[in-house]
């Protein structure tokens, strides 16, 4: 049987995971195989389930247990099950939960990027996209959009942080995806897109698109780009987008034109734009 406990005690150690770890903590640098993460709400746990992430406990809103949480509940087997009122979860987390759902799981080991990118003919490649919310809306677009697997750079804010998880409603599941080099854990993190990674991209056959608003940038809709077999679309951090050197060294520098003196869009927009505009055609 599930172990099913109402909440009494705020300090009970199986509540640790929701109530006072970080992300960092979760992320587990020192030993990544024991880092987990929080998926939020019963669709994108379903979705993490069937990715095949592993449980470790629940979180739900008492009046869920038999109700929308009830299928997922089986489907977690015999993990502890942490309940309670929907005012009490709110104040033990920090923050409204969305659909009154929480999932702790276990991080799975990172992909190499050549195994993410087999048989891929779109990817996106992030530059120090560091705000979780972004992160998560560029993997939803990219699910949406044709998008077949996604590369990021150590600095990139982690797709398994909550909040990136949310804000892709499991997209995140979906899109394969790997960081370049070492994980975000490093200490010391380049400026750039490193040569050996553009490298590696020309390697497995991708054409590199560099999105930047700069004069010599050619328009989204120039037709020889969707006649790219494979295409990496290289996207900035926010503000200041992509480093020089990443945008001198793609094959295709390419921009979305502005109007009514809108100098950029946010990368989040600017990704959906993008995948739409750039998927293959022919």
């Amino acid at each position: 049987m599930t172990n099913i406990t109402e909440i009494t005690d705020f300090d009970a150690p199986g509540l640790d995971v929701y109530a006072r770890l970080t992300e960092g903590q979760l992320l587990n640098r020192h030993e990544p195989e024991k880092g987990l993460f929080i998926a939020e709400s019963p669709r994108v746990i379903e979705r993490a389930l069937d990715a095949g992430y592993t449980p470790v406990s629940l979180l739900l809103e008492q009046k869920h247990v038999e109700g929308q949480a009830k299928e997922i509940i089986r489907r977690c087997g015999e993990i502890p099950v942490f309940t309670g009122e929907f005012s009490l979860l709110t104040k033990l987390t920090g923050f409204h939960l969305t659909r009154g759902a929480l999932c702790a799981m276990r991080r799975k080991p990172l992909p190499a990027p050549r195994e993410v990118c087999a048989g891929a003919k779109r990817i996106a490649v992030l530059e120090h996209v560091m705000n979780p919310t972004n992160v998560g809306a560029i993997f939803r677009s990219a699910a949406a959009l044709g998008i077949d697997a996604a590369l990021l750079t150590p600095a990139c804010s982690n797709p398994l942080y909550r909040r990136a998880i949310r804000v892709s409603m499991g997209a995140v599941f979906q899109i394969p995806w790997t960081y370049l080099g070492q994980e975000e854990s490093q200490e010391a993190v380049p400026e750039s897109l490193p040569e050996t990674d553009l490298a590696l991209l020309k390697d497995l056959g991708f054409k590199t698109a560099a999105m930047a608003l700069i004069e010599r940038a050619v328009p989204i809709d120039d037709p020889a780009l969707a006649l790219e077999e494979r295409l990496a679309i290289i996207l900035g951090t926010e503000g200041d987008g992509l480093a020089a050197s990443t945008i001198s060294a793609c094959d295709y520098i390419v921009r979305i034109p502005m109007s009514h003196g809108t100098d950029s869009l946010n990368v989040a927009a600017a990704s959906a734009v993008a995948f739409w505009q750039l998927r293959r055609k022919g």
